[in-house]
């Protein structure tokens, strides 16, 4: 375990553990496809997952562009050079994360694969036991009572 005041983390959690949630999906899918809702509100839930992408694409390219502007990484595995709190920021703490999230229950409301919705939130279950709590204390070690009180006004998730 590395210490967390350097870095969060060694491996690039949040990723792999999404791209993992998402291959599993297709594949339970294929295997094991569950029955989803047709008829008017299986009408709706699609018309609901694509306003549900459009907006994790939009809260990932805000979180994107304020990180780039601040000039710090995108890395999970490399250290904050700045705390970044506005844009999608100012939201949510996770803006990336939340929007993959996101992003798998939209692809899942739109092709009514129900292994979407499950694993959207196993996966984010997952990157906040393996990365989000990491990258706290990172923060904190690196950005002291700024961070403290910023976590404070901002939700982790939502």
């Amino acid at each position: 375990m590395n210490d967390t005041s350097t870095r969060p983390n060694t491996v690039p959690w949040p990723p792999l553990v999404f791209l993992t949630a998402v291959i599993l999906s297709v594949v339970l899918n294929i295997v094991l496809p569950l029955p989803w809702i047709h008829g008017l509100l299986g009408d709706i839930l699609f018309a609901a997952g694509w306003l549900v992408i459009l907006g994790a694409i939009a809260m990932y390219v805000s979180a994107i562009h304020v990180m780039r502007r601040a000039q710090t990484t995108i890395m999970p595995t490399q250290a904050a050079e700045h705390l970044v709190m506005d844009g999608a920021f100012a939201i949510t703490r996770n803006p990336i994360y939340l929007a993959a999230a996101l992003l798998m229950i939209g692809i899942g409301l739109v092709t009514g694969i129900v292994w979407f919705l499950l694993f959207a939130v196993l996966a984010a279950f997952a990157t906040q036991k393996l990365a989000v709590e990491r990258e706290e204390k990172h923060l904190e070690a690196r950005f002291g009572k700024r961070y403290r009180d910023y976590a404070k006004r901002v939700r982790r998730w939502i």
